[in-house]
């Protein structure tokens, strides 16, 4: 196990800059996941942690020792990929004992440790198999399995589970979040799935164009977004995000709605993110949000309704209880949750406290 500590790392490509100064420091077994859409850069910072991308500026430190000019096999650290890269003419527990022959581990331990390895996984059944008798799942656990028996400082795994279907994903999330608790090893993740983010990570990074938008526990991203960009990605169905004037405590909303809202902290043009929970019904009489619904969801126990602003097109998504009547065409008074408002100024895009 070991701490991983950036410091003002910094990749550009032909004098472009591509990461932007991240600096963050990961806890010797710490879960942090990087997230963020395509594009972001999350993928590159950690191939460069890997040493598999060159650093352009800043340092990457593990377990004490400074290792921008390491190469990865000197950095202590497994890595688990998006595909597989199983040896399909070997058994997995060929595969799962290979990297160890190759270091020249005696056989007696590189047994225990695969045997070790294929019992936290699940995958004792099929050490005799090769790669082409199992199901996506399976051989994603091979991968990884043939990370953990090398027992690294620390773990990287860039979108390990994007090529299974739903299911398999909540599965071996629940395997992976097993494994850290069982290991205790420290682990840099890459998706672009939220969900994963949300219920992997001790800490997330939140990056949009090669920036950390925000680095801090998933409770605090998902209650205080630092950034409208990170209240608009992390949630789902999204933050509902549009723009207000505020003059004291009376704001108006798109198409001259005006609600009454406490303890505004400024006056002016301002971003109002509100999401679907924290709206509710409002009472006969009540000033309100009348949202003109497009479409509705019925999941069960909850709904969703989909929809704008009455005589606007800003978008509005509801969450209703799964017993509403609502349907398409209708229009939903709602009123805001005054103690979950989101204030975002309008240039930098920087949260307004509170």
């Amino acid at each position: 196990m070991a701490r991983i500590l950036l410091n003002d790392v910094r990749k550009s490509y032909s004098g472009n800059q591509v990461i932007h100064g991240i600096t963050m420091d990961i806890a010797d077994g710490e879960f942090v996941v990087i997230v963020g859409p395509s594009g972001c850069g999350k993928s590159t910072l950690l191939r460069m942690v890997a040493g598999l991308e060159a650093i352009t500026g800043g340092t990457v430190e593990i377990g004490g020792k400074v290792v921008n000019t390491l190469e990865p096999r000197e950095r202590d650290i497994a890595m688990v990929f998006q595909n597989y890269a199983l040896y399909p003419h070997m058994s997995v527990r060929e595969n799962m004992a290979y990297g160890l022959k190759i270091a020249r581990m005696q056989r007696s331990e590189i047994e225990a440790r695969v045997l070790r390895a294929a019992r936290m996984l699940e995958l004792e059944p099929y050490l005799d198999r090769k790669p082409r008798a199992l199901s996506g799942g399976q051989r994603q656990r091979v991968a990884m399995g043939r990370a953990l028996v090398r027992e690294p400082a620390a773990f990287l795994l860039d979108e390990p589970l994007s090529n299974l279907d739903a299911k398999l994903r909540v599965q071996m999330r629940l395997q992976i979040k097993d494994m850290h608790l069982s290991t205790g090893q420290t682990t840099l993740y890459v998706t672009h799935d939220q969900v994963e983010a949300m219920t992997l990570a001790d800490r997330l990074i939140v990056m949009n164009k090669g920036v950390a938008e925000q680095i801090a526990t998933p409770l605090e991203v998902y209650q205080r977004p630092a950034t409208e960009f990170v209240a608009g990605f992390i949630g789902s169905p999204a933050m509902n995000i549009f723009s207000v004037t505020a003059d004291g405590d009376r704001v108006t909303l798109p198409g001259g709605h005006v609600l009454d809202l406490p303890d505004m902290p400024r006056s002016g043009h301002l971003r109002l993110g509100l999401r679907p929970e924290h709206l509710i019904p409002a009472e006969p009489g009540e000033a309100a949000i009348p949202v003109q619904l497009r479409s509705v969801e019925r999941l069960g126990a909850d709904a969703f309704g989909y929809g704008t602003i009455e005589g606007t097109d800003v978008a509005m998504t509801l969450r209703l209880p799964g017993t509403s009547t609502a349907e398409r065409g209708q229009t939903v008074a709602v009123v805001p949750d005054t103690r979950q408002l989101h204030l975002f100024d309008p240039e930098s895009g920087r949260r307004i406290t509170p």
